[in-house]
């Protein structure tokens, strides 16, 4: 890799850095390519992306950043993954963790908030962005719905009381 591609890479990792709502370190070592190719898929699904980068150009892209506080983790075979969402990245690979003991959670940042493993796994057991609006619109809904119903029942109880008014009168 020569100086340009270093440079490009690290202006890559920079704006990353500075656009995700949550970035995760772990450590990878032991996983296989196929492993690693469904955590991808996984993250992709999500909404979120996977990074294997060179930790001393990622040291240097995450100068002056938010997320600065997770330079501490990058040590030996890290990948980071990382989403807009700030719940996302944390919950797939909190998920993935569990299924597979290789990939060990050492912590992360959530804007400017540093995370432990343990944060991490707090992170992952919010609800996300798509689950916080669907209850909201189900909130908003709910009275919307109560209200048609209720003005519409009026309307029904004439109509049955008329309708058994008719069926006395015809016997």
């Amino acid at each position: 890799m020569d100086r340009a591609q270093k440079e490009q890479l690290v202006e890559d990792l920079g704006q990353i850095f500075e656009s995700s709502g949550v970035v995760v370190v772990s450590h990878y070592e032991g996983l296989t390519v196929a492993e690693m190719q469904d955590l991808r898929a996984r993250m992709r699904e999500a909404g979120g992306s996977v990074r294997v980068a060179k930790n001393k150009l990622a040291k240097i892209a995450l100068e002056g950043k938010p997320c600065a506080s997770i330079a501490k983790h990058l040590d030996g075979m890290t990948v980071m993954t990382f989403s807009e969402d700030p719940v996302a990245a944390a919950k797939v690979t909190q998920g993935y963790a569990k299924d597979n003991e290789k990939l060990v959670i050492l912590g992360g940042a959530m804007g400017d908030i540093d995370l432990d493993p343990a944060g991490v796994k707090a992170v992952s057991e919010l609800p996300s962005r798509e689950e916080l609006i669907a209850s909201i619109v189900g909130c908003i809904a709910a009275p919307a719905s109560n209200i048609a119903g209720a003005i519409g029942a009026p309307a029904s109880n004439i109509a049955s009381i008329l309708s058994t008014i008719d069926e006395k009168a015809a016997a």
